[in-house]
């Protein structure tokens, strides 16, 4: 198992120090998210900076995910708007495929991304054409940047489980390219299978997996423990599956305690793969 943190995890850190602060921990990846404290997209200086963080990111030899869930990066007043469904969406788009190009000079695994949640004066079902026409248009710059691209089901969105995703799959044509984002812990919040049946069920289709605890039911990411998931299983999932991508753990509001935080995620989760593979106890 690849091992990854996310950069939203570490929002008070400088991106270089996260990076640092990660693979000293033991980390093998990094997930990371473009925010105006973090490789802002539309900061002058772009290809500079890019190019420093991919030099950064061979020294420490951390692969990379591009993940986009940044808070107020596109609209200081509206928290992740405006997503593919608001009459604005064009900026969405734009920003999805300035994170491609980021992710092509990356060498990124894959990026991610989300629908955003429906506005209330957009009935139903002109959100969901605008959000596969919208899909679209990042889908065609992928392909041509030769970037996987990893559509995140999330709880109170417009698409917000692996149901929904498999209908955005089938309404795009089925694309090679367009994988689906995991997050192990909206798999308890929100599915109606057990997490490792989740796994199980698009084994053939991930190609991004984020990580954390969660109760059913309540969207909130927590550090592992403290949820309810039981992780070894999931990890065997995952092996059984074949899946060779980076896991991240995510958590993004633990900032304030980025390092001891992550330290103990890492150790959590080593001890999890061993139980997983019947070598010791699992951890609590």
């Amino acid at each position: 198992m690849r091992l990854g943190y996310g950069t939203n995890g570490f929002a008070n850190h400088r991106l270089a120090d996260a990076l640092e602060v990660i693979a000293g921990l033991g980390y093998q990846g990094v997930a990371l998210t473009l925010d105006h404290c973090h490789l802002d997209p539309y900061a002058d200086g772009l290809g500079r900076r890019v190019a420093e963080v991919a030099d950064r990111l061979r020294t420490l030899d951390l692969a990379v995910v591009i993940e986009t869930g940044a808070r107020y990066l596109l609209d200081p007043r509206r928290k992740h708007a405006p997503t593919l469904l608001d009459d604005d969406r064009d900026t969405r788009v734009d920003f999805l495929r300035r994170a491609v190009a980021i992710g092509a000079d990356l060498g990124a695994e894959a990026v991610s991304f989300w629908s955003g949640i429906r506005p209330a004066h957009v009935d139903p079902a002109v959100a969901w054409d605008r959000l596969v026409e919208g899909c679209e248009r990042v889908a065609e710059t992928a392909r041509e940047a030769g970037v996987t691209l990893g559509f995140e089901p999330e709880p109170g969105m417009l698409v917000e489980t692996i149901a929904g995703w498999r209908r955005l799959h089938q309404a795009l044509g089925a694309p090679d390219g367009f994988g689906i984002t995991l997050d192990i812990g909206h798999c308890r919040c929100n599915e109606p299978d057990p997490v490792p049946a989740c796994v199980a069920g698009v084994a053939g289709h991930l190609v991004n997996v984020q990580i954390d605890d969660m109760r059913l039911g309540v969207h909130e990411h927590l550090e592992f423990g403290e949820g309810e998931i039981d992780f070894p299983p999931v990890l065997r999932a995952l092996d059984d599956a074949g899946y060779r991508g980076l896991v991240a753990v995510e958590l993004p509001r633990h900032s304030h305690a980025a390092p001891a935080v992550a330290a103990r995620s890492i150790d959590f989760l080593r001890a999890a793969e061993k139980a997983s593979h019947g070598t010791e106890a699992s951890p609590s």
